[in-house]
């Protein structure tokens, strides 16, 4: 059921409104104001589940909201949440800035070094080798292989 609210609507009763939605229920709006102060309400209220749909004069959807709850856990998926690929979507900006500015980064087993991109990877002991402090969120591909109870390791015993 949709429920169209009036162009003049309180706050209170575009709260009323979103709190008596269902899952396929939508909060209709017919002004641009109205959609944004539904929005408003939505995230201050803390209302997971609710559509807002802003109708132009002929009664068609032309931008619509849906709330959705944050992931608490990390942990019930393997899918990163949004909030993480927005971190890696600015860890990539970070890497292209890299480039930009001739930085190459290489990683050497649980350490990520930075070095001019003119400087061979396998000069580690150069003196223009800066370590980057990862806060241990960087880990090499050989500390997952052959950590204690991988299944790698359990293969090659």
């Amino acid at each position: 059921m949709d429920i169209t609210l009036d162009n003049d609507a309180s706050y209170e009763t575009v709260v009323n409104a979103l709190k008596r939605c269902g899952v396929e229920d939508a909060v209709c709006c017919r002004t641009e104001a109205l959609f944004s102060l539904a929005k408003g309400a939505l995230v201050r209220e803390k209302i997971a589940g609710v559509t807002i749909q802003l109708l132009d004069a002929d009664g068609y959807a032309i931008r619509q909201v849906t709330s959705r709850r944050r992931e608490d856990s990390p942990s019930r998926s393997d899918a990163l949440n949004d909030r993480q690929v927005a971190v890696v979507k600015a860890l990539e900006k970070v890497l292209a800035y890299c480039r930009k500015e001739g930085v190459q980064l290489v990683g050497y087993s649980d350490e990520l070094v930075a070095l001019p991109a003119h400087v061979k990877p396998e000069e580690i002991a150069s003196a223009s080798a800066l370590d980057v402090d990862t806060r241990g969120v960087y880990r090499g591909a050989e500390a997952l292989l052959f950590e204690p109870g991988s299944d790698l390791c359990k293969v090659l015993r």
